[in-house]
């Protein structure tokens, strides 16, 4: 397949990292860093074998996490009187790059919910009473992160039978026809849920296909996709119906 993605036009390696943070429900100020830079690597595998194209910013954490993996490996040095040596926490510098990141993107997602007047400039914001009294049913649900969709993705492509030749008509197999189907499908429904989407997709290539159309339309800002809870059911709803 030619068609890749940049995962980056999305979200960045920082936004894996705290994802697999709150994945895990890890304390950011204590990190395991043997896990996390366990699940940092399968998730830049995962992401490799659904043809997302890896940015260079995502292979340059993931070998800071090694790094930092191995210097806390390393033995405790002694001082002269036996005492241990009250070394830098390794992992202090990133820990302070996740919180400052973190903030910025509070901040961003709260702009972006408000409404936009004119260009970059955005109304104030409602008071806690106000706020709750426009609150609809389904704001209770939680806008879903691409590391979560690469995740569903990659479970059920991984759980399908690898047949020993795959052949693949280019007239049938288009990207372009996936999305318009996806649109023409929320256009007449409003919204989908991700058992629905691929119901009809047992070929493991176009399900790999509406996984890329998926990433497009909310490239796009033409999709939004929602999730009750962590396991909850996976809805995809049309930007403007959100």
């Amino acid at each position: 397949m030619e068609y890749e993605v940049k995962l980056d036009i999305f979200e960045g390696p920082l936004d894996l990292l705290l994802y697999l943070i709150k994945k895990n429900e890890i304390d950011i100020y204590d990190i395991p860093i043997a896990l996390i830079t366990e699940q940092y690597l399968q998730h830049i595998e995962m992401m490799k074998y659904l043809n997302l194209d890896v940015a260079g910013d995502y292979l340059l954490l993931a070998s800071t996490l090694i790094h930092i993996k191995s210097k806390m490996l390393l033995p405790v040095e002694e001082g002269d009187a036996g005492e241990t040596e009250d070394e830098p926490d390794p992992r202090a510098e990133l820990v302070k790059q996740l919180l400052d990141y973190q903030v910025f993107k509070e901040a961003a997602a709260q702009l972006e919910q408000r409404p936009l007047l004119e260009r970059d400039i955005f109304k104030r914001g409602l008071s806690a009473e106000n706020g709750c009294a426009e609150r609809s049913e389904d704001e209770a649900d939680v806008e879903v992160s691409v590391f979560a969709l690469v995740e569903a993705f990659y479970r059920i492509i991984s759980s399908m039978k690898e047949p020993e030749f795959m052949e693949i008509d280019v007239e049938k197999l288009s990207l372009t026809d996936r999305i318009n189907e996806i649109m023409g499908q929320l256009t007449e429904k409003k919204n989908l849920s991700f058992v629905e989407l691929l119901r009809d997709t047992p070929d493991k290539r176009m399900i790999l296909y509406t996984f890329l159309a998926i990433l497009e339309l909310m490239k796009l800002r033409m999709i939004k996709v929602y999730q009750v809870s962590s396991f909850g059911v996976i809805r995809i709803v049309l930007a403007a119906e959100s």
